[in-house]
């Protein structure tokens, strides 16, 4: 069964064009989903997930799958701990993975599992394309891998073992690995290695400057703060994210709250 299918058919999910500006005087393209401020938080983990998903910005130059922050759930559901545990049982049902993301702070990326193999789909027809030796890894990466280890990290032996239950592996279908961005080798140990997405790089600098940007907007205001519906509507210059991705991200994350006012919700700027 469609594990996100129930996203799409929501009736959070119909449509409501309309026209977006950007913080440049640009207008966005139409969107087609509700106000944040009318679906900012959820009382379940795995509704706010699908919801998110439905929800992921069209990328146009990054071929990509959907995936949420953690600290996007964090803004949605109130309850850390539940949204801690909750991720924890639909890791364990494997329904999902969790990434440690390369952005130098501490970001955790989620992503459904069927979404995953769908982008390592992607990444062997690049490499059917140019002819490339040795693809028969991804498979076994996909059965007995991804399958048996759920953690965020995995050491080299381990790596090796499991790959050896589909065929002989040699250094070459790890380094395969490696390039296609599946694992990233960690800095303070290079035997172990990270789980990764592939394609993800370009959105992760994005990501950084689309939060120093709608930071430094917000901090240029009266009072450091803006009223949530027409903020909404603004476009990042620096992002391929939208506005609506990266409120998410920075409300969860403690650098945004939101304030409830008599003309609706302001976002203002945490100060230390």
């Amino acid at each position: 069964m469609d594990k996100t299918s129930s996203a799409s058919s929501s009736p959070i999910s119909r449509k409501r064009a309309r026209e977006e500006e950007t913080v440049s005087g640009h207008e966005e393209n139409s969107d087609q989903t509700p106000p944040l401020e009318e679906n900012l938080t959820f009382s379940d983990t795995l509704v706010a997930l699908r919801i998110m998903r439905a929800q992921f910005p069209r990328l146009d130059k990054v071929s990509i799958q959907p995936f949420i922050l953690r600290s996007q759930l964090y803004s949605s559901v109130k309850d850390r701990t539940q949204v801690d545990r909750e991720l924890e049982l639909l890791r364990r049902d494997r329904v999902l993975r969790i990434f440690k993301l390369n952005t130098g702070q501490d970001d955790h990326a989620i992503m459904f599992v069927d979404d995953y193999q769908n982008q390592i789909e992607l990444v062997v027809k690049r490499m059917e394309a140019k002819k490339q030796d040795g693809l028969a890894v991804f498979e076994w990466f996909k059965i007995h891998v991804m399958h048996s280890q759920l953690e965020t990290s995995i050491g080299h032996e381990e790596l090796h073992s499991l790959l050896s239950l589909g065929g002989k592996v040699n250094d070459q279908h790890i380094s395969l690995l490696i390039n296609a961005g599946l694992l990233t080798r960690q800095l303070i140990d290079p035997n172990i290695y990270w789980f990764a997405i592939p394609n993800i790089g370009p959105i992760l600098k994005g990501l950084s400057q689309g939060r120093k940007e709608l930071l430094s907007f917000l901090n240029r205001r009266k009072y450091n703060e803006m009223m949530l519906a027409p903020l909404e509507k603004k476009r990042l210059r620096l992002s391929p994210l939208d506005m609506r991705f990266h409120l998410r991200d920075l409300i969860g994350s403690g650098h945004l709250k939101t304030v409830h006012t008599p003309s609706g919700l302001v976002v203002r700027v945490v100060k230390d």
